[in-house]
Protein backbone atom coordinates (compact mmCIF):
# COMPACT_ATOMS: atom_id res chain seq x y z
CA UNK A 1 0.00 0.00 0.00
CA UNK A 2 1.43 3.63 -1.14
CA UNK A 3 0.94 5.47 2.28
CA UNK A 4 2.58 8.06 0.79
CA UNK A 5 0.08 9.08 -1.81
CA UNK A 6 -2.91 8.67 0.44
CA UNK A 7 -1.64 10.99 3.25
CA UNK A 8 -0.17 13.98 0.51
CA UNK A 9 -4.14 14.14 -0.91
CA UNK A 10 -5.60 14.37 2.23
CA UNK A 11 -2.66 17.30 3.51
CA UNK A 12 -3.88 19.18 0.40
CA UNK A 13 -7.35 19.45 2.26
CA UNK A 14 -7.03 19.07 5.44
CA UNK A 15 -4.43 20.44 7.93
CA UNK A 16 -4.37 17.25 10.53
CA UNK A 17 -3.94 13.91 9.18
CA UNK A 18 -3.27 11.39 11.88
CA UNK A 19 -1.80 7.76 11.23
CA UNK A 20 -3.46 5.96 14.23
CA UNK A 21 -1.37 4.95 16.58
CA UNK A 22 1.87 6.44 15.74
CA UNK A 23 1.57 10.39 15.55
CA UNK A 24 -0.38 12.81 13.39
CA UNK A 25 1.14 15.34 9.87
CA UNK A 26 0.20 19.09 10.67
CA UNK A 27 0.07 21.84 8.13
CA UNK A 28 0.48 25.82 9.00
CA UNK A 29 -0.14 28.19 6.32
CA UNK A 30 3.05 30.45 5.42
CA UNK A 31 2.92 33.42 3.18
CA UNK A 32 4.79 34.39 1.13
CA UNK A 33 8.55 36.20 1.54
CA UNK A 34 11.83 37.51 0.49
CA UNK A 35 15.52 36.10 1.47
CA UNK A 36 17.04 39.66 0.96
CA UNK A 37 20.85 38.39 1.49
CA UNK A 38 20.10 36.07 -1.58
CA UNK A 39 17.31 38.28 -3.54
CA UNK A 40 15.66 34.53 -3.40
CA UNK A 41 11.67 35.03 -3.90
CA UNK A 42 9.49 32.27 -2.20
CA UNK A 43 5.74 31.56 -2.89
CA UNK A 44 3.22 31.08 0.17
CA UNK A 45 3.21 27.83 1.42
CA UNK A 46 1.99 25.20 4.20
CA UNK A 47 4.54 24.09 6.71
CA UNK A 48 4.60 20.88 7.48
CA UNK A 49 5.11 19.01 11.36
CA UNK A 50 4.52 16.11 13.12
CA UNK A 51 2.82 15.47 16.79
CA UNK A 52 3.26 11.73 18.15
CA UNK A 53 0.68 12.81 21.04
CA UNK A 54 -2.22 12.48 18.51
CA UNK A 55 -2.38 9.06 17.86
CA UNK A 56 -6.04 8.62 18.48
CA UNK A 57 -8.06 6.64 14.98
CA UNK A 58 -10.04 9.88 13.50
CA UNK A 59 -11.76 7.69 10.63
CA UNK A 60 -10.13 10.27 7.77
CA UNK A 61 -7.04 8.58 6.66
CA UNK A 62 -8.91 4.78 6.54
CA UNK A 63 -12.04 6.33 4.98
CA UNK A 64 -9.97 7.44 2.00
CA UNK A 65 -8.36 4.46 1.52
CA UNK A 66 -11.46 2.73 1.36
CA UNK A 67 -13.14 4.91 -0.81
CA UNK A 68 -9.89 4.93 -3.03
CA UNK A 69 -9.95 1.45 -3.17
CA UNK A 70 -13.67 -0.15 -3.34
CA UNK A 71 -12.56 -1.81 -0.39
CA UNK A 72 -14.64 -1.75 2.91
CA UNK A 73 -13.68 0.53 6.06
CA UNK A 74 -12.90 -2.80 8.53
CA UNK A 75 -10.61 -4.10 5.58
CA UNK A 76 -9.04 -0.56 5.27
CA UNK A 77 -8.23 -0.27 9.02
CA UNK A 78 -6.99 -3.61 9.22
CA UNK A 79 -4.36 -2.77 6.25
CA UNK A 80 -3.46 0.88 8.16
CA UNK A 81 -3.18 -0.71 11.54
CA UNK A 82 -0.54 -3.63 9.76
CA UNK A 83 1.49 -0.06 8.03
CA UNK A 84 1.89 1.21 11.15
CA UNK A 85 2.58 -1.50 13.09
CA UNK A 86 6.06 -2.40 10.37
CA UNK A 87 6.86 1.40 10.44
CA UNK A 88 6.97 1.84 14.43
CA UNK A 89 9.02 -1.90 13.93
CA UNK A 90 11.52 0.03 11.64
CA UNK A 91 11.75 2.86 14.26
CA UNK A 92 12.29 0.69 17.62
CA UNK A 93 15.26 -0.70 15.38
CA UNK A 94 16.94 2.60 14.65
CA UNK A 95 16.12 2.67 10.96
CA UNK A 96 15.26 6.32 9.75
CA UNK A 97 12.04 6.19 7.75
CA UNK A 98 11.54 8.36 4.59
CA UNK A 99 7.96 9.03 3.20
CA UNK A 100 8.25 10.46 -0.39
CA UNK A 101 6.75 13.75 -0.89
CA UNK A 102 6.33 14.13 3.19
CA UNK A 103 9.46 13.44 5.12
CA UNK A 104 11.90 11.23 7.20
CA UNK A 105 11.41 10.14 10.76
CA UNK A 106 13.72 8.56 13.15
CA UNK A 107 13.72 7.83 17.06
CA UNK A 108 16.18 10.37 19.08
CA UNK A 109 18.73 9.20 21.82
CA UNK A 110 16.02 10.32 24.35
CA UNK A 111 13.34 7.87 22.66
CA UNK A 112 11.49 10.96 20.53
CA UNK A 113 10.36 11.01 17.17
CA UNK A 114 12.57 13.83 14.88
CA UNK A 115 10.62 14.59 11.86
CA UNK A 116 12.49 16.40 8.74
CA UNK A 117 10.11 17.24 6.51
CA UNK A 118 10.29 17.01 2.43
CA UNK A 119 11.58 20.83 1.11
CA UNK A 120 10.56 20.75 -2.05
CA UNK A 121 6.92 20.13 -0.92
CA UNK A 122 3.86 22.99 -0.78
CA UNK A 123 0.30 21.40 -0.07
CA UNK A 124 -1.24 24.74 -0.16
CA UNK A 125 -3.51 24.60 -3.10
CA UNK A 126 -3.37 28.72 -4.04
CA UNK A 127 0.32 27.94 -4.48
CA UNK A 128 -0.08 25.34 -7.22
CA UNK A 129 2.88 26.00 -10.04
CA UNK A 130 4.88 28.87 -8.04
CA UNK A 131 8.41 28.35 -7.55
CA UNK A 132 10.97 30.30 -6.09
CA UNK A 133 13.69 31.80 -8.24
CA UNK A 134 16.59 34.72 -7.54
CA UNK A 135 16.09 38.37 -8.72
CA UNK A 136 18.79 40.30 -9.62
CA UNK A 137 20.15 43.42 -8.09
CA UNK A 138 18.24 46.58 -8.91
CA UNK A 139 20.60 49.48 -9.15
CA UNK A 140 19.47 52.45 -8.79
CA UNK A 141 20.91 56.31 -10.35
CA UNK A 142 19.85 59.80 -9.51
CA UNK A 143 19.70 61.77 -12.58
CA UNK A 144 20.11 65.67 -12.64
CA UNK A 145 17.06 67.08 -14.92
CA UNK A 146 16.80 70.75 -15.56
CA UNK A 147 14.21 72.47 -14.03
CA UNK A 148 11.58 73.11 -16.64
CA UNK A 149 10.50 77.20 -16.87
CA UNK A 150 6.68 77.20 -16.57
CA UNK A 151 4.67 78.42 -19.30
CA UNK A 152 3.04 81.49 -19.03
CA UNK A 153 -0.48 81.35 -20.84
CA UNK A 154 -2.23 84.63 -21.48
CA UNK A 155 -5.67 84.84 -22.26
CA UNK A 156 -7.58 87.29 -23.78
CA UNK A 157 -10.77 88.27 -22.21
CA UNK A 158 -14.36 88.57 -24.09
CA UNK A 159 -16.25 91.59 -22.97
CA UNK A 160 -19.60 90.10 -21.65
CA UNK A 161 -22.66 91.17 -23.91
CA UNK A 162 -25.48 92.52 -21.78
CA UNK A 163 -28.27 90.63 -22.68
CA UNK A 164 -26.98 87.82 -21.80
CA UNK A 165 -27.29 89.40 -18.31
CA UNK A 166 -31.09 89.72 -18.13
CA UNK A 167 -31.48 86.06 -19.81
CA UNK A 168 -29.30 84.72 -16.44
CA UNK A 169 -31.57 87.12 -14.89
CA UNK A 170 -35.04 85.18 -15.81
CA UNK A 171 -33.52 82.01 -15.47
CA UNK A 172 -32.63 81.97 -11.84
CA UNK A 173 -36.77 83.67 -11.21
CA UNK A 174 -38.10 80.94 -13.08
CA UNK A 175 -35.40 78.28 -11.24
CA UNK A 176 -36.94 80.02 -7.99
CA UNK A 177 -40.67 79.79 -8.76
CA UNK A 178 -40.34 76.37 -9.33
CA UNK A 179 -39.17 75.44 -6.16
CA UNK A 180 -41.21 76.79 -4.49
CA UNK A 181 -44.02 74.57 -5.85
CA UNK A 182 -42.41 71.37 -5.70
CA UNK A 183 -42.03 72.45 -1.89
CA UNK A 184 -45.29 73.14 -1.64
CA UNK A 185 -46.22 70.08 -3.22
CA UNK A 186 -44.19 68.05 -1.14
CA UNK A 187 -45.79 69.27 1.92
CA UNK A 188 -48.90 68.48 0.70
CA UNK A 189 -48.21 65.09 -0.14
CA UNK A 190 -46.48 64.50 3.36
CA UNK A 191 -49.84 65.94 5.31
CA UNK A 192 -51.38 63.29 3.05
CA UNK A 193 -49.43 60.50 4.07
CA UNK A 194 -49.26 61.50 7.93
CA UNK A 195 -53.41 61.50 7.46
CA UNK A 196 -53.91 58.09 5.42
CA UNK A 197 -51.34 56.29 7.93
CA UNK A 198 -53.41 57.43 11.15
CA UNK A 199 -56.62 55.94 9.68
CA UNK A 200 -54.44 52.54 9.11
CA UNK A 201 -53.30 52.10 12.60
CA UNK A 202 -56.53 52.91 13.78
CA UNK A 203 -58.18 50.10 11.71
CA UNK A 204 -55.48 47.53 12.66
CA UNK A 205 -55.85 48.35 16.60
CA UNK A 206 -59.62 47.93 16.24
CA UNK A 207 -59.15 44.28 14.28
CA UNK A 208 -56.48 43.32 16.82
CA UNK A 209 -59.12 43.90 19.69
CA UNK A 210 -61.79 41.93 17.57
CA UNK A 211 -59.42 38.74 17.45
CA UNK A 212 -58.79 38.39 21.21
CA UNK A 213 -59.28 34.72 22.38
CA UNK A 214 -60.79 33.83 26.19
CA UNK A 215 -59.37 29.80 26.93
CA UNK A 216 -61.99 28.72 29.57
CA UNK A 217 -60.26 25.30 30.06
CA UNK A 218 -56.09 26.07 30.19
CA UNK A 219 -53.74 22.91 28.75
CA UNK A 220 -52.29 21.08 31.52
CA UNK A 221 -48.89 21.54 32.00
CA UNK A 222 -46.10 19.05 30.72
CA UNK A 223 -42.74 18.11 32.34
CA UNK A 224 -40.25 15.74 31.55
CA UNK A 225 -37.06 15.19 33.58
CA UNK A 226 -34.43 14.79 31.58
CA UNK A 227 -31.37 12.80 33.16
CA UNK A 228 -28.49 14.55 32.62
CA UNK A 229 -24.93 12.63 31.93
CA UNK A 230 -22.16 13.04 34.83
CA UNK A 231 -19.00 11.65 36.02
CA UNK A 232 -15.44 13.45 34.68
CA UNK A 233 -13.87 9.54 33.04
CA UNK A 234 -15.31 9.12 29.77
CA UNK A 235 -14.16 6.38 27.55
CA UNK A 236 -13.48 7.56 24.03
CA UNK A 237 -14.67 5.83 21.50
CA UNK A 238 -13.26 7.93 18.57
CA UNK A 239 -12.17 11.37 17.45
CA UNK A 240 -13.63 12.69 14.18
CA UNK A 241 -13.25 15.85 11.87
CA UNK A 242 -16.27 15.71 10.39
CA UNK A 243 -19.39 15.88 12.62
CA UNK A 244 -21.20 13.73 10.45
CA UNK A 245 -19.17 11.28 11.11
CA UNK A 246 -19.48 11.29 14.75
CA UNK A 247 -23.08 10.88 15.25
CA UNK A 248 -23.02 8.18 12.60
CA UNK A 249 -20.48 6.42 15.03
CA UNK A 250 -23.26 7.44 17.98
CA UNK A 251 -26.08 5.37 16.27
CA UNK A 252 -23.72 2.29 15.43
CA UNK A 253 -22.28 2.46 19.20
CA UNK A 254 -26.07 3.24 20.73
CA UNK A 255 -26.98 -0.07 18.57
CA UNK A 256 -24.86 -2.02 20.56
CA UNK A 257 -26.37 -0.70 23.81
CA UNK A 258 -23.73 1.98 24.83
CA UNK A 259 -25.05 5.11 25.94
CA UNK A 260 -23.24 6.72 23.68
CA UNK A 261 -23.00 10.42 23.15
CA UNK A 262 -20.59 13.36 21.64
CA UNK A 263 -19.16 15.74 24.23
CA UNK A 264 -17.74 18.60 21.76
CA UNK A 265 -14.59 19.18 20.10
CA UNK A 266 -11.06 19.19 21.31
CA UNK A 267 -8.10 21.16 21.21
CA UNK A 268 -7.46 20.20 17.50
CA UNK A 269 -11.17 20.33 16.22
CA UNK A 270 -12.22 16.47 16.63
CA UNK A 271 -15.38 15.46 17.75
CA UNK A 272 -14.58 13.46 20.21
CA UNK A 273 -17.72 10.25 21.23
CA UNK A 274 -17.32 8.67 24.07
CA UNK A 275 -18.84 4.79 24.81
CA UNK A 276 -20.08 6.25 28.20
CA UNK A 277 -19.02 8.69 31.34
CA UNK A 278 -18.23 7.51 34.75
CA UNK A 279 -18.22 9.11 38.29
CA UNK A 280 -15.80 6.09 39.77
CA UNK A 281 -12.43 6.03 37.96
CA UNK A 282 -12.73 1.85 38.81
CA UNK A 283 -15.52 1.31 37.31
CA UNK A 284 -14.53 3.46 34.30
CA UNK A 285 -11.27 1.38 33.74
CA UNK A 286 -13.17 -1.95 34.58
CA UNK A 287 -14.98 -0.91 31.36
CA UNK A 288 -12.04 0.25 29.07
CA UNK A 289 -10.79 -3.15 29.57
CA UNK A 290 -13.89 -4.59 28.14
CA UNK A 291 -14.41 -2.87 25.21
CA UNK A 292 -10.66 -3.13 24.06
CA UNK A 293 -11.19 -7.05 24.68
CA UNK A 294 -14.47 -6.87 22.40
CA UNK A 295 -15.22 -4.03 20.69
CA UNK A 296 -12.58 -1.10 20.57
CA UNK A 297 -8.73 -1.84 20.93
CA UNK A 298 -7.82 1.92 20.05
CA UNK A 299 -10.23 3.41 22.75
CA UNK A 300 -8.93 5.10 25.94
CA UNK A 301 -9.74 6.95 29.10
CA UNK A 302 -10.10 10.71 29.28
CA UNK A 303 -10.21 12.42 32.75
CA UNK A 304 -11.72 16.17 32.28
CA UNK A 305 -14.35 17.02 33.45
CA UNK A 306 -17.42 19.09 31.78
CA UNK A 307 -19.18 21.96 31.95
Amino acid sequence: MNLSNYISDLLYRYECVILPGLGAFLTQNKPAYIDTETHTFFPPSKTLSFNRHLQTNDGLLANHIAKTESIPYEAALIRLRAEVKTLKSNLEKGETISIPNIGSLKTTKNNSLEFTPESSSNFLTEAFGLSSFVSSKVKRELQNKKAEQPTLLFTRQKRNIPYLKYAAIGLLAIGLSSMGGVYLYNTQVNQHNIVEKQKANSLVESQIQQATFVMNTPLPSLSVEVKKPTGNFHLIAGAFRLEENAFSKIEQLKEKGYPARTIGPNRYGLHQVVYASYENKEEALKSLRNVKLQDNQDAWLLVEVLD
